[in-house]
């Protein structure tokens, strides 16, 4: 039993060792599909299902002795730490992504066209007749005609949705801190539903896209950054919606009060850093 007095000394730890089995094992069968491998998926799939159900068991531990009072303020703050820098190389991760945008958007498309060169530019001799410009699927018309997706239809429902979705789990963040299980219960809901809801209209824009725009991620620069930076931060969506599910479940079976929240806590900040990314995407990939 940890005190305020006293450094917490967590017990062996084995799920980290089951975790990395299962990503080793999901690496090495992705490895062995790409190269043909009939037993790939397989092993790709056992890894999966080998890496939720690390997920499962640690973070039941960590909820089992949270609720027992196992764990002091020192651990508090070290978990508060440890989602603060997790949530920085997710910052990180998607620079990265808006940063290639970026670049392709204002030097490579352009340099391309010729801008910055005069007559006789290294270009002409490849590409002498491309004009560039935003969409593109660069020279040579590579994946076909496609049609750019706009931003007024679902991209900005789901904005609505999302941004929505940002105020009912601060409302339920509300109900928590002044100890109203009903308000915590139903702001949480309304989050998942709100959540999933994204989801479902985004896989949507995408059968869309796919055959009715002809935009694929075959389609040239604009498609494959479109999916890259959408993809990701769907995929984002999901695991928050899923994260916020299990703790809604928790707060239903009366976990978390004023004082001792830190689950709560991590995933309502992992669901407005979500949030933040979606603008930057609606504005950068949709609007601009």
């Amino acid at each position: 039993m940890a005190s305020n007095n006293t450094y917490y000394i967590p017990h062996k730890a084995t799920w980290p060792v089951v975790g990395t089995a299962g990503l080793m094992m999901m690496m090495a069968g992705f490895a062995n599909y790409l190269n043909g491998a009939a037993t790939g998926s397989t092993f790709m799939v056992i890894g999966l299902m080998i890496f939720i159900i690390m997920f499962a068991g640690w973070f039941s531990l960590q909820a089992i002795e949270s609720e027992r009072g196992m764990l002091n303020v020192q651990v508090g703050v070290s978990y508060r730490m440890g989602m603060l820098w997790f949530i920085f190389s997710e910052i990180m991760f998607f620079a990265v992504f808006f940063s290639a945008l970026w670049y392709i958007r204002n030097l490579s498309v352009p340099w391309l066209g010729g801008e910055g060169f005069g007559p006789g530019r290294s270009t002409e001799m490849l590409w002498g007749d491309y004009v560039s410009g935003w969409p593109t699927n660069g020279p040579g018309n590579v994946g076909g005609e496609f049609e750019p997706m706009g931003a007024w239809g679902l991209p900005f429902v789901n904005t609505l949705i999302l941004l929505s979705s940002g105020v009912t789990v601060t409302w339920a963040h509300w109900g928590l801190l002044q100890n109203k299980r009903k308000q915590l219960i139903k702001g949480l809901a309304a989050t998942v539903v709100l959540g999933f809801t994204f989801v479902a209209f985004q896989a949507y824009e995408y059968y869309e896209a796919y055959h009715e725009m002809g935009l694929t991620l075959g389609s040239g620069v604009y498609g494959s950054t479109f999916f890259m930076l959408t993809g990701f931060h769907g995929l984002h969506v999901t695991i928050g919606a899923i994260i916020l599910s299990v703790i809604l479940f928790r707060s239903w079976k009366g976990h978390f009060t004023p004082e001792n929240h830190f689950a709560f806590e991590g995933a309502a900040w992992y669901w407005h850093f979500v949030d933040v990314v979606w603008l930057g995407l609606f504005i950068f990939v949709y609007l601009l």
